[in-house]
């Protein structure tokens, strides 16, 4: 993945339960490694300030030189995100690059393409074949608040965030791979092991 400026700030998301593989999903194993490694590998091209935003340390456990922070108490990835805002915001970086652990197709320019599209907008999204991966996102830090007043009435949509603090969609093309394509099941994982391969 080609780096971004030293404003930029990287959370890998690994706090989701993973229930249809079985749990413990970011420990999966593909290509000789977890996803969770894989996806810390991609991290650190992009920042020297990298972090893994769980529910519980066990999601991580045996993963080395990886900063663990804790998912906020709300569901899904909105409590990832929090996380991560707040990681980045603490370090001093103005935008945090969210990374989930389960996409191991992730393309190369993806925070270099997120970055140049962030200019004026609260967040640039991925999106691929017709579809936004929010998951995948450049953050705004400056828009912590705006996130800690949407989580109060009760929601919990990225996309429904996203779309509060003004958002800018940076497509890839789905076809022949979509780059953004997720594990969640034993196939999946098989999949992915074939299309590295």
């Amino acid at each position: 993945m080609t780096s971004a400026p030293d404003h930029i700030a990287v959370v890998v998301l690994a706090g989701g339960e993973g229930r249809r593989i079985g749990g413990g999903k970011p420990l999966r194993r593909l290509a000789g490694q977890t996803l969770l490694d894989r996806a810390l590998a991609q991290a650190r091209t992009v920042s020297d300030m990298v972090a893994v935003a769980v529910r519980d340390p066990a999601q991580a456990a045996g993963v080395d030189g990886a900063r663990l922070i804790p998912d906020a108490p709300w569901e899904g990835p909105l409590g990832g995100l929090a996380a991560a805002l707040v990681f980045a915001r603490q370090a001093g970086r103005t935008a945090v690059l969210t990374l989930p652990c389960d996409m191991p197709l992730v393309p190369p320019d993806l925070a270099g393409r997120l970055t140049a599209a962030l200019d004026g907008h609260g967040a640039a999204l991925a999106s691929s074949g017709g579809r936004l991966h929010p998951v995948c996102g450049l953050w705004r830090t400056d828009r912590l608040g705006a996130l800690s007043a949407y989580a109060a009435t009760g929601q919990r949509s990225l996309k429904g965030f996203a779309a509060g603090i003004g958002f800018v969609a940076v497509d890839w093309p789905a076809e022949p791979v979509d780059p953004f394509f997720n594990v969640n099941t034993a196939a999946d994982l098989g999949r992915a092991e074939a299309l590295l391969a």
